[in-house]
């Protein structure tokens, strides 16, 4: 399954963390989280946000305000001359919003190791007519680059203009989807090329340990004792009765054959 389901959704509460922080009455539940999809289908439909590379939307709801954390690579491109897109930014999304909204930036420092900011600069070549396969290499390369341990970029549709969609991968590095305890970042962005629509997927890893930090108890042993002293096996041998004594000289294989030939030479 790890090739499959969302790497971030599998791993949340391991090293991933939500990206709506709220909690609601149930009857509200549902009523809450489509406030939260209009949020974020809003700011990533006007105009500012167009050439801001917005990477993740963060929404924490207080009791009598809204906070949105938007996270970008281009901050001075949301904020505007003097703070006027923040302005415009923050009447547009009050329209959705049941209260009041405050808005924070936080700026994108690498940007060659967030998955979803390199998906969108993929989309962006390919809708200037791009080499799908340059592309793909010089992203993958970028990323590796800045310091990740691994990269996968797939690409999905009319490659090229071909009459027939297909699917097409790059990777360097090591990309452990399985691996619960790694730091995988992913992004997805589709690209409105003259054909169609091609499906960008971008896998990053960042870390092959992201809990290297955190030293767990083995469940067989007792805290503070190592795994040898836990059995009381000393001595070079353990628990196998001592250290080996010299060994016998046996019949090697040259031996035993000069002693068949003999056997057989008497016997004629």
């Amino acid at each position: 399954m790890g090739q499959k389901v969302n790497p971030i959704g599998l791993r949340l509460g391991i090293n991933k963390d939500w990206k709506s922080r709220w909690f609601v009455d149930p009857r509200d539940y549902a009523k809450t989280l489509h406030e939260d999809l209009n949020l974020r289908k809003r700011m990533y439909e006007l105009p500012e946000s167009r050439n801001a590379d917005i990477s993740e939307i963060e929404i924490v709801r207080h009791p009598q305000k809204v906070t949105i954390v938007i996270h970008t690579a281009k901050p001075g491109v949301l904020i505007g001359q003097k703070g006027a897109n923040i302005e415009r930014i923050g009447l547009e999304l009050q329209k959705y919003a049941s209260k009041k909204i405050n808005i924070k930036i936080k700026e994108v420092k690498k940007v060659e190791t967030n998955s979803q900011i390199v998906a969108q600069n993929i989309c962006r070549q390919l809708e200037g007519r791009g080499s799908f396969r340059r592309t793909m290499k010089m992203a993958v390369s970028a990323a590796m680059k800045g310091g990740a341990q691994g990269c996968k970029v797939r690409m999905s549709g009319r490659l090229g203009g071909a009459d027939m969609s297909r699917t097409e991968e790059y990777k360097e590095g090591r990309v452990p989807l399985h691996t619960l305890r790694a730091d995988i970042d992913y992004g997805f962005y589709e690209a409105l090329t003259t054909y169609g629509k091609i499906g960008v997927k971008v896998w990053i890893c960042k870390s092959d340990n992201a809990l290297a930090g955190d030293k767990k108890e083995d469940a067989g042993l007792m805290p503070g004792r190592s795994r040898r002293e836990h059995g009381d096996r000393s001595g070079p041998g353990g628990d196998r009765g001592g250290p080996r004594g010299p060994r016998t000289p046996g019949r090697g294989p040259r031996e035993a054959g000069t002693r068949d030939a003999g056997a057989r030479e008497a016997r004629s």
